[in-house]
């Protein structure tokens, strides 16, 4: 088994474009135009991050990692480190989360909980890379 890479590093990113472009097909993200920034407050270094995603016409088209305010999307999540690495591991699903209040959601949310189960199935890629949280 390959070791875990640290979740939010460049190295777990590039490994999660991988995995995004490779399994999720136009078909099963439902064609879709959209983007999503998750922004990752109380890191374990005390730093706040995001998550970039966006998709064109069903493809995956473009991830980005950083620090500080994220570029602009039509959809952006926030939520504790703790939390998002919970969704990560499959521990929480992304909708429990925003209905209890673990994430907070700005953007359209008729098109956000259309578009549920897409994340879910993003964020089902994303549990099968072995990370250290």
């Amino acid at each position: 088994m390959t070791d875990p890479m640290q979740y939010l590093t460049p190295a777990w990113r590039d490994e999660a474009e991988k995995r995004l472009k490779s399994e999720l097909s136009p078909e099963r993200m439902n064609f879709i135009t959209s983007s999503m920034s998750n922004i990752y407050r109380d890191c374990p270094d005390g730093s706040t991050r995001y998550l970039f995603f966006r998709f064109e016409k069903g493809e995956f088209a473009e991830l980005l990692l950083g620090d500080g305010e994220p570029p602009a999307a039509e959809f952006k999540i926030t939520g504790a480190y703790d939390t998002f690495a919970k969704i990560s591991r499959a521990e929480l699903g992304s909708q429990k989360a925003l209905m209890t209040g673990k994430l907070k959601l700005k953007g359209n949310m008729v098109k956000a909980l259309k578009l549920a189960s897409i994340a879910d199935r993003l964020n089902k890629v994303l549990s099968t890379i072995p990370a250290a949280y």
